[in-house]
C-alpha cells in the first residue's frame, strides 16, 4: 500500500482528493471541521516537500449544477487559517481558470477547486471529466476514505491517469490499518454495538461480525424489529416488518455460534417522536400501543457498560437512541462513556462513523477513544468484505 511517506513531493503539483463534506450553518459557517483537521497531516506533508497542493472535494449533494450553500467557496477562510497561507480558489474544478491557476501555483502554495458535483460528470464516473481533473496535477493523492466506496470520477477513475504517481494519503491509510484491525487482529472479549434505525444497512455486517465477536449489543431503532421477531409487543416503535423473519434468523445465528447477542431489555418510550413528547420507561418486550421507543433504557445501559467495559476491542457503529434529541440522547451518551472507559483502561475502541462519530465528537470525547472514522458508508462496506473502488483504483498497478 503506497502512501505520502513512500513519495517526494519537491517540485510536483499534488492532485489531493480530500473530504471536505462538513456541515456549514445557515450563515455559511463550518460547525464541525473534523474532516479538515484529518486532512492537515497529508497536506502539509506535501507543502513540506516544497510541493503545492490542489484540493479537490465535493460537498453535500447539489441536484442541478452550482448552488451557494454547496460551494466549497466557504471554506477559504478556514483553509487559510489552518495553514497560514493565502488559498487560492477556483469557481470550477475543470475549465481554464483551474488550469491557469494551476499552472500559476508555486511550491507551499493550496488551490482549492470548486465542488467536484456541480457536475453530473463527477458521479457518473465520466472519464473525460476525470481526464480534465487529471491535467492540472503531476500526482494523485486520494485521502478521502468517506467516499472510498464511490466509483466516481476523483475517487477511482482519475488514477489511471497517474499510473505511477498515486499514492493514498495518511487518513485513508489509517481508516484501513484500524478497519483490519478490528475484522483481522481483534483482542478478546471482542465487542460489537450496532445502532441506528433500520436494520438493512447492517445486515451484511452483522453477519460477517458473528464470525468475530463474543458480544454484539443492538440499539437505535432497529433493536423493535429484533424485540418483535423475539416475540415483543413494540407499539408504535419503528420496525422494518420485511425483516422480522431475518432478525430471528440473526437471533438464532448468534445462539448456534455462542455469541452473546444483547436486545435492550428496557427502553425510554414516547406517545410521539418529539423532543416535548409524553416520556415513560418500559420493558422493551412490553411497550403500550401507541407509545414508541426512543432510547435504550436504564438497566439496557448498565449491562450494555458493564460488557462494553469489560472487553478488549470495541467496534461502535450508530447510536443507541434518536441522539439529536435531548430526552432520547442518554443511552448513546452511556454507551460513549463505557467505551471511553474501556479505552482508558487499555481495550482498543473503533467509533465507525456517521451518528456515532458525530456524538463522539460532540461530547468531546473524539481523543479519548482509539480511532473515529470518518467514513461510515465506506468503512461498512470494507468491513463487509467488498472491494472500495478508491482503494482499488489506488492498489492496483494496471490501473
Amino acid at each position: 500500500m503506497r502512501t505520502v511517506d513512500a513519495y517526494n513531493f519537491a517540485g510536483k503539483k499534488a492532485l489531493v482528493r480530500v473530504d471536505f463534506n462538513v456541515p456549514l450553518d445557515a450563515d455559511y459557517r463550518i460547525t464541525d471541521d473534523t474532516r479538515i483537521r484529518a486532512a492537515v497531516p497529508t497536506i502539509q506533508k506535501i507543502l513540506n516537500d516544497g510541493g503545492a497542493v490542489i484540493l479537490m472535494s465535493h460537498l453535500g449533494r447539489p441536484k442541478a449544477g452550482p448552488e451557494e450553500k454547496y460551494s466549497l467557496r466557504h471554506l477559504v477562510d478556514r483553509l487559510s487559517q489552518e495553514f497560514n497561507t493565502t488559498v487560492k480558489f477556483a469557481t470550477d474544478c475543470i475549465g481554464p481558470e483551474a488550469a491557469q491557476l494551476a499552472q500559476d501555483l508555486q511550491p507551499g502554495e493550496i488551490l482549492l477547486l470548486e465542488n467536484l458535483r456541480f457536475h453530473k460528470a463527477e458521479e457518473k464516473g465520466d472519464p473525460e471529466f476525470a481526464q480534465q481533473l487529471a491535467s492540472i496535477g503531476d500526482v494523485y493523492v486520494n485521502d478521502a476514505f468517506g467516499t472510498a466506496h464511490r466509483e466516481h470520477a476523483s475517487t477511482a477513475v482519475i488514477a489511471r491517469y497517474f499510473p505511477n504517481d498515486k499514492v493514498m494519503g495518511y487518513v485513508m491509510h489509517a481508516e484501513l490499518d484500524n478497519a483490519r484491525r478490528v475484522m483481522d487482529n481483534a483482542e478478546r472479549p471482542y465487542t460489537a454495538i450496532m445502532g441506528g434505525a433500520k436494520i438493512s444497512d447492517k445486515i451484511l455486517i452483522i453477519e460477517k461480525l458473528m464470525d468475530r465477536v463474543d458480544n454484539l449489543l443492538i440499539g437505535g431503532g432497529m433493536s423493535y424489529t429484533f424485540v418483535k421477531a423475539d416475540g415483543g409487543q413494540i407499539g408504535s416503535s419503528l420496525v422494518e416488518e420485511d425483516k422480522v423473519e431475518l432478525a430471528a434468523r440473526l437471533i438464532a445465528m448468534a445462539k448456534e455460534k455462542g455469541v452473546n447477542l444483547m436486545i435492550p431489555v428496557d427502553s425510554i418510550i414516547a406517545d410521539e417522536f418529539s423532543n416535548d413528547a409524553n416520556v415513560d420507561t418500559s420493558l422493551s418486550h412490553h411497550i403500550k400501543p401507541m407509545w414508541m421507543g426512543l432510547d435504550i433504557g436504564p438497566n439496557a445501559r448498565e449491562m450494555y457498560a458493564d460488557v462494553i467495559r469489560n472487553s478488549k476491542t470495541i467496534l461502535w457503529n450508530g447510536p443507541m437512541g434518536v441522539f439529536e434529541m435531548s430526552n432520547f440522547s442518554v443511552g448513546t451518551e452511556a454507551v460513549a462513556e463505557a467505551v471511553v472507559d474501556a479505552t482508558r483502561r487499555g481495550a482498543y475502541s473503533l467509533i465507525g462513523g456517521g451518528d456515532s462519530a458525530a456524538a463522539v465528537n460532540q461530547l468531546g470525547y473524539a481523543d479519548r477513544v482509539s480511532y473515529v472514522s470518518t467514513g461510515g458508508g465506506a468503512l461498512l462496506e470494507y468491513m463487509e468484505g467488498k472491494t472500495l473502488p478508491g482503494v482499488a483504483a489506488i492498489e492496483r498497478d494496471d490501473y
